[in-house]
């Protein structure tokens, strides 16, 4: 299957989908309910067939086949300031997809499919009519189609998915004329490592312990940024790159289960500062802090979670190297500034066979202010999930 077939079978996924507003930078916090309903926990701590990005080895606690489908209503609400007064993005309601299932082998062998929706940022602007946001329209979209595979031996569990990420770019603005040409798509491909100890094994019921590493992936599109920030070369605005690369992430993750009680801490690094493009934009590394809560009924489990990083967008120099103009399109183009987040979540079986996940996430307000411009924003989505077991 060539890549023109692949990039149509993906694009038709997310049709409909505009700017997708991630929140640790511009990744999710989560992927799937079980895991955004208690703040994105997903290291330490398995969530069945959703787990196979997560935490490969994870999709170990699948005791048969287990298929999971939903999706996120996401609603951001930004807002520019460069003078003329805040002004508000049209970018306000995404859907983004997901499925995954994963299957148990044998005793040992697990593996899985799934394809997930994992990333994006952008606005809308274009409706704008003061002049002081260039009518600007940004849409970064990814998406991954993974198939993870974990080995289990007594309470070690070892896992990695091969990831294949389409992703999908647009920038575009005026300028004294138009500048932008629509749509540049991709597709790249890295991989997801991970482990987890299950100390039942050694007598110590209940406790967790995962590590994960996920590779960079490299996206090229199209000289999307480079004649996007042309315009501004007379500002000092040079070698941004083609290429906007998916940063290196690491982690790890705690679990605890007692009665019917579960608490998890996970801790992330994500290492924008070295990733191509954003490097260029001045973005910094975020340190990713979870907590979690679960709480499980006999037919049902309520969670409760708390997200912290801080934003990777930091003030540059506005005399240094187009420092102004690159302050500009951070918080104009990819405001990506929440910080906290706040979930709860829920799920009912209807019986052993299929249950019903929902989550919800906020993410309160934060501004920020650069020189003479700011920006406004925080976040609202909604997650609902259907579970089957085989």
């Amino acid at each position: 299957m060539n890549q023109t077939i692949l990039k149509s079978i993906v694009a038709t996924l997310i049709l409909g989908t505009t700017a997708l507003y991630a929140t640790n930078g511009d990744n999710l916090i989560g992927l799937g309910a079980k895991s955004r309903g208690m703040g994105g926990i997903g290291i330490g701590m398995s969530h069945g067939a959703e787990s196979g990005l997560a935490n490969p080895a994870m999709i170990t606690s699948v005791k048969s086949t287990e298929i999971s489908f939903g999706g996120t209503v996401f609603m951001p609400d930004v807002k520019y300031n460069a003078g003329a007064g805040y002004q508000q993005s049209d970018a306000d309601l995404n859907v983004i997809p997901e499925v995954s299932i994963a299957s148990k082998i044998d005793e040992n062998l697990y593996i899985g499919i799934g394809i997930w929706g994992t990333a994006g940022m952008g606005t809308d602007y274009r409706n704008d009519t003061t002049g002081t946001t260039m009518q600007m329209v940004t849409n970064l979209q990814l998406m991954q189609f993974g198939i993870p595979v974990a080995y289990k031996y007594n309470g070690l569990s070892l896992g990695v998915t091969g990831i294949m990420q389409y992703g999908a770019l647009d920038i575009n603005y005026v300028y004294g004329s138009n500048v932008g040409a629509g749509f540049a798509q991709d597709i790249a491909f890295g991989y997801s490592v991970g482990a987890a100890y299950d100390f039942e094994n050694v007598g110590v019921s209940g406790l967790t312990l995962g590590v994960v590493y996920k590779s960079a992936i490299e996206m090229d599109y199209n000289d999307q940024l480079t004649n996007a920030t042309a315009p501004f070369a007379v500002a000092g605005v040079t070698g941004i790159p083609q290429q906007l690369e998916q940063p290196v992430e690491y982690g790890a993750g705690i679990s605890y289960n007692f009665n019917a009680h579960t608490v998890a801490f996970d801790y992330k690094r994500i290492l924008w500062s070295d990733a191509k493009g954003y490097e260029n934009f001045g973005w910094q590394d975020q340190n990713v802090y979870v907590l979690g809560y679960q709480y499980a009924f006999t037919d049902w489990q309520v969670r409760l979670g708390y997200n912290y990083a801080k934003n990777p967008i930091d003030e540059l120099n506005p005399t240094v190297n187009g420092g102004a103009a690159l302050n500009m399109f951070n918080l104009l183009g990819f405001p990506a500034t929440v910080e906290q987040h706040y979930t709860v979540g829920a799920t009912y079986a209807f019986n052993e066979k299929f249950s019903f996940d929902a989550a919800f996430v906020y993410a309160p307000e934060i501004e920020e202010n650069f020189a003479s411009i700011g920006s406004k924003h925080s976040q609202s989505s909604v997650t609902l999930q259907a579970n089957f077991t085989f």
